[in-house]
Parts: structure tokens; C-alpha cells; sequence
């Protein structure tokens, strides 16, 4: 039974960002279903409309034979700002979306989480609670609901996190994940520091998994020849989705689904935040080694770390492409596992997966999911840019017409909590008693 996941575009960076994942969705799926059928694959991400009926007619997958008639995606798209929405209402990708699927607001979040999470959080719940609702009425089996939005923002960090809270509450047995947008450290907007810390409060208490990428990263990445920069940065944050949930929506040797990503890479609830690499360019000779050796390099990351100087709670590998074997997967996990630091509990922590679907852009690609302490030099960072500002009271009164002060002292202590869960695992040494089983080989 195909498992279906319900994204939520919040903010102008969270739609900009949805724009793109749908158009590189429908070319990956229009570049393996020839046939136009509407099958267990395209399923996750999308439901088959008959318009020739009034009311419109949902056609279930069936048995994947059914001809597509017009696709909707499985969205909700959420704004305070009419702008970015409106422009993809009028776009190429308007027949995805009708007036059930989306909510825009006039005034803006004014770049103030507060006044995004405690007045536009509530004032349009209940028409988000319904739009949700009526999605998930579409699916058959919903696994998981993905939030694409940025942290230092007003909407998507303030509507994002009354989202997330209101989900947690309405349907604690589904998956919340969310692809979070950080700023760096150049951001141009003034109140991203307290954007970031309240926003991260509410991912570290109520996301399931949260994947973290940041602009400089994304930038860095790309060609400097790149006309259109951003449009380059919203494709690798596209691929990362669409690589994450290839083993759910196509076959191979070693699926993984999306719970098992949780299961497997989060050993504690509130350490949930999963670094990510991509190596999507084959070289010459070796591709394959090199494939496994670029998604642990440091300028491959999607966020301004290092891994490689830090200790590996856990690790997730996922290959698509059939020119790679189990075998191949096996012996690389091997050859790489030599070189990390893994905690000394785990240190068998990897999670390997193999999808026969290649990715639209290369035959043979190859993502990294880590949860590493080296996130810790992140929300240090993050902590000491809010420092900054606080105890100058900086900006403090625009939030404080919202909210009391005193959720920024919450927000504070709870990011001193979460540096020193992750600083306490970095310094953890092997216990000298620890005794580790050797199999027993009889003759």
C-alpha cells in the first residue's frame, strides 16, 4: 500500500522553495511513467481528479493501471503575503492547486515570529486545521507531513511553528518532518536571531525530524557562472525531498521509508536534526568510491559544518540508481566507517538504502543523512548572534506587543539545554569495561 506525504509550503521561502520541488516532482515521475498511468509512485505526492464530474471525481491508484486525468498535489500553501502564492496560482503549476489548498493573509509577519505565532498562528487555525484535513481525507494511508519553510523570517518561522504545535496536537501518530531554511550569518534581516532561537524551540519540541540547510552552503555549492542563483539553491533543496522518499515511491533492493529514518537516525527525541550531503556528479574512474567519498567531505554538507571533526550518532546512506550493487554499498559503508568517529554505542549506526529509480539529473547519486554533534557549532552561533542583540534589548519591545519576555528566556535555556545534550555526546568516551561479543565461528 502506497504511504502518502502531505507538504506545507509556510512563508515566501517555503513557497518559492515548493514552486520548485513540484516541478522537478512531475519531471521525475514524467520521466518514468511513459505510459501517463497513475500509479503507486505517483500516489505519494499527488492525487488523480476527474473534472468531468461535478463535484470533481477522486480515482484511487488501484492497481497503478488508471489513466491520469488531472493531478493534484498533496499541499497546503500558507503565506501573509499574497505575492509568492498568487504567482504560483498563475504559473505553469496552477492546475496542481485549487482555493481548498491554500491561505494567504495581506498584512505580513512583519519578520516578527511573534506576531506571525500568536497572531496569525491563531487567527487562521482553523482554516488551516481544515485545509489539512482535507488532504488527509484524500490519502489512503498518510505517513508523514513535511514543512518547507525558513527560520528567520515572521511567517515561516512563527506560522511554521503554531503549524507544527497544532499538528502535534491533531495527529500525534503522523510524521512531522520539515525542511528548515537557517539563516547565515550575514542575514540581511535584523531579527533573525530571535526568529531562529523561537523558531528552533518549536522544532526541537514538536518536529520528528527536521532537515536543516543554509543559503551560504547551497551557495557555495553551486557554479559563481550561475545566472539564477536561487533557483539553483531551491533544485538541491528539491533533490534532498525527492532523494529522501525515492525508496518510498519506487522499488528496490533496500527501501527505506520515512519512519525509518526516525527509528534509525534519532536515538534521543529532541536530538532530531539531521545534517545532509548530496554527490550527484560521477567522476571519470572510481565513480563509485568517489560517490562515497564526497558526501562526507565538508563542502559537500547543505549546512556551514564539518562533520568529519565531530562524533556520528547515526548515519543514513541512500543510493539511487541500478548500477550499484548491495555488495557495493557493503563494501563502501566499510571502507568509510574506518574513517568516522562514531559513538561508541553505535557504532554499527548505519542505515543504508538502494533505490533502482535514478534521479532526473544522473544515472547514479548518492545522499547522506547525519546526526552529528557537529549541529552544535550551529546553535552555538545561533545563541551567541541572539546575545548580541538581547542584552541590548534590541528590537525586544516589537516582541513583547505579542508574547510575554519571557518566552525568550524559555527559548534561551531550552537552545543551552540542547548545546550541552549535544557537547556532553561529542566528549563521551568508550567506557574502559566495555566489552564488545566477537561471533563465534564453528568448524
Amino acid at each position: 500500500m502506497p504511504r502518502e506525504i502531505i507538504t506545507l509550503q509556510v512563508g515566501q521561502c517555503g513557497n518559492q522553495l515548493g514552486c520548485r520541488f513540484w516541478d522537478m516532482a512531475l519531471r521525475e515521475h514524467a520521466s518514468c511513467n511513459p505510459n501517463a498511468l497513475f500509479d503507486h509512485a505517483l500516489s505519494s505526492f499527488f492525487h488523480n481528479v476527474d473534472r468531468r464530474y461535478t463535484p470533481p471525481q477522486e480515482l484511487s491508484v488501484g492497481a497503478g493501471n488508471t489513466p491520469i486525468r488531472f493531478l493534484k498535489a498533496r499541499a497546503v500553501l500558507i503565506d501573509m503575503e499574497e505575492g509568492v502564492v498568487n504567482q504560483l496560482l498563475k504559473g505553469s503549476l496552477a492546475e496542481l492547486f485549487d482555493s481548498k489548498q491554500y491561505i494567504t493573509g495581506a498584512s505580513g509577519s512583519g519578520n516578527n515570529w511573534a506576531q506571525a505565532h500568536e497572531v496569525h498562528g491563531p487567527q487562521f487555525s482553523d482554516a488551516i486545521l481544515e485545509k489539512v484535513r482535507g488532504e488527509a481525507e484524500l490519502c489512503d494511508s498518510l505517513q508523514t507531513f513535511v514543512m518547507m519553510h525558513s527560520i528567520g523570517g515572521g511567517t515561516g518561522s512563527g506560522v511554521g511553528s503554531y503549524i507544527l504545535e497544532t499538528l502535534h496536537d491533531a495527529y500525534p501518530e503522523v510524521y512531522r518532518f520539515t525542511q528548515s531554511i537557517f539563516p547565515s550569518a550575514d542575514d540581511d534581516v535584523i531579527t533573525s536571531p530571535y526568529n531562529s532561537l523561537l523558531s528552533t524551540m518549536a522544532l526541537t519540541e514538536h518536529a520528528d525530524c527536521v532537515l536543516p540547510l543554509e543559503n551560504q552552503a547551497l551557495l557555495d555549492i553551486i557554479s559563481p557562472k550561475v545566472t539564477k542563483p536561487f533557483d539553483e539553491m531551491n533544485s538541491i533543496a528539491s533533490n534532498l525531498l525527492l532523494h529522501l522518499t525515492s525508496s518510498m515511491r519506487f522499488e528496490g533492493p533496500l527501501n527505506v521509508d520515512l519512519n525509518e529514518i526516525t527509528m534509525n537516525l534519532v536515538p534521543y527525541p529532541r536530538l532530531h536534526y539531521l545534517t545532509s550531503s548530496m554527490s550527484p556528479h560521477l567522476a571519470v574512474s572510481s565513480w563509485l568510491l568517489q560517490l562515497f567519498t564526497d558526501v562526507f567531505a565538508r563542502e559537500a554538507q547543505l549546512m556551514k559544518v564539518n562533520p568529519n571533526d565531530s562524533t556520528y550518532l547515526a548515519c543514513a546512506l541512500l543510493m539511487r540508481g541500478n548500477s550499484c550493487t548491495i555488495s557495493d554499498l557493503q563494501e563502501n559503508v566499510a571502507r568509510m566507517k574506518s574513517r568516522l568517529t562514531m559513538a561508541h554505542w553505535n557504532v554499527e549506526g548505519f542505515k543504508v538504502g538502494l533505490c533502482n529509480q535514478a534521479a532526473v539529473h544522473s544515472p547514479c547519486s548518492l545522499l547522506c543523512l547525519a546526526n552529528n554533534t557537529c549541529i552544535r557549532s550551529r546553535f552555538i552561533g545561533m545563541k551567541e548572534s541572539f546575545k548580541q542583540l538581547y542584552r541590548r534589548k534590541v528590537y525586544v519591545h516589537h516582541y513583547t506587543e505579542y508574547m510575554d519576555v519571557s518566552v525568550f528566556d524559555t527559548a534561551s535555556n531550552m537552545m543551552d539545554d540542547l548545546i550541552e545534550e549535544y557537547e556532553t555526546l561529542e566528549t563521551a568516551r568508550t567506557p574502559e569495561h566495555l566489552v564488545r561479543l566477537q561471533p563465534i565461528m564453528y568448524q
